[in-house]
């Protein structure tokens, strides 16, 4: 396991946050039965900050047919719909809700070509709600093989204020690799072709790379 390379700063920053908070606390309040709990809280909520922004080491299963997940979490949304921005189409759509525990780095779900990317700012609504797929801040990303091209949003939630991604169109990515991260709760919206052959069902736990959503045909 390593730290996302692109958090270092904001792991700083509300670590070095957290501590001063802490030694004030330990400095100003004479109780000590309420100034050493309230200033270990705030040393445990500065190694949790690390550990949230951590890249795990994931056994990649996916490939240029079979389309792994891109991020830890529970299938919220598994249905037909019409994907309006890029693929202009009926597709499956597979929903990830991650939640303050998960991993929130993403990983490429599959391998090939990266054929579209944009960013969208926007409101940070509960990331479970979906109109958050349209309304929050997200970014959008396609990516073709030879046997499909699908297309996934990484949206913020409510304490998400920052999204990572690598996403370059015309780059040939490896399914299991690192593409982004998105800080404090979010969404992972996922568009796949109608006759791709779902491997999840709603209420699933995934895990991202090792875990199968689709294959395609």
């Amino acid at each position: 396991m390593r730290i996302d390379k692109d958090s270092y700063g904001t792991i700083t920053k509300v670590c070095l946050a957290a501590l001063l908070a802490a030694a004030a606390a330990i400095y100003f309040i004479p109780i000590w039965e309420i100034s050493v709990p309230l200033a270990a809280v705030l040393v445990a909520f500065s190694c949790f900050v690390v550990y949230f922004h951590r890249v795990p080491v994931r056994n990649a299963v996916g490939n240029d047919k079979v389309i792994s997940s891109v991020a830890d979490g529970k299938v919220v949304i598994l249905k037909k719909a019409f994907e309006k921005e890029y693929l202009k189409k009926e597709c499956m759509q597979v929903s990830i809700y991650m939640d303050f525990f998960d991993v929130h780095a993403n990983f490429w779900p599959m391998t090939g070509e990266v054929t579209y990317y944009k960013y969208h700012p926007g409101k940070y609504l509960l990331a479970f709600k979906e109109k958050s797929s349209e309304e929050n801040e997200h970014s959008s990303t396609a990516i073709k093989s030879k046997y499909g091209e699908i297309f996934f949003k990484q949206i913020a939630g409510t304490f998400a204020r920052r999204i990572v991604c690598y996403s370059k169109e015309g780059a040939i990515e490896t399914a299991g690799q690192q593409c982004g991260i998105i800080k404090f709760g979010s969404r992972i919206d996922m568009f796949l072709p109608l006759d791709a052959d779902i491997k999840v069902k709603l209420g699933d736990f995934t895990r991202a790379c090792e875990t199968v959503i689709a294959e395609l045909k």
